[in-house]
């Protein structure tokens, strides 16, 4: 009996299986290089560490940086609008604004000055406590830069640099950290986040 017909058809069912298990691996491969990460986890253009473990770390406290930023703002910006609200106790909310107005307004040439104070308390105490928390982010940074831009101009570039002499030294450095806020906005740790909407 011949026995030798039959091997071809065996060898051609072989070799077909051999290459549908590669096209099954092939195409297992391709998927899973679609699903599994690169190994390299960093941020599209940052560069890579050169201590490779604290790549995981940076890429969690990467966006930290900026709620740290914000409460540093925010919460120095309190104190001082506290310390403008605390008179108040004795004298008053009414006649605490009109003497800041006055004081600190209209001697400077700022008007209309009750406006203006008013302005200035809110951004200092309310607005303050808005930028910690991350809510309305851009637009009350925006406002803080714009009130520290005329602080800066108005109220201290006459005395030149230095603070120590009431120059415009802090001054335009605050206002700029509030314009990079109102650049960035609230970022990932933020109330405008969660909500999912800002101004």
């Amino acid at each position: 009996m011949n026995r030798a017909g039959p091997a071809p058809a065996c060898g051609i069912l072989a070799r077909l299986s051999v290459l549908s298990d590669k096209q099954a691996d092939s195409t297992w491969g391709n998927r899973m290089t679609t699903i599994m990460p690169a190994p390299h986890s960093a941020t599209a253009g940052e560069p890579r560490p050169i201590i490779a473990p604290l790549e995981g770390f940076y890429s969690h406290a990467r966006d930290l940086s900026w709620l740290v930023v914000r409460l540093t703002a925010g919460g120095m910006l309190l104190v001082h609008g506290i310390m403008k609200v605390m008179p108040m106790a004795e004298k008053g909310f009414t006649a605490t604004i009109e003497a800041f107005a006055a004081g600190s307004m209209a001697r400077r040439g700022i008007e209309p000055a009750l406006a203006a104070a008013y302005v200035v308390f809110f951004l200092e105490t309310i607005g303050a406590v808005m930028i910690m928390l991350g809510l309305f982010t851009r637009f009350i940074a925006a406002a803080l830069a714009v009130e520290f831009a005329i602080i800066t101009f108005v109220a201290h570039w006459p005395q030149g640099f230095t603070w120590s002499r009431g120059g415009w030294e802090y001054p335009l450095f605050w206002g700029l950290i509030m314009f990079a806020i109102a650049l960035r906005g609230g970022g990932p740790y933020s109330l405008d986040r969660k909500l999912g909407w800002e101004l």
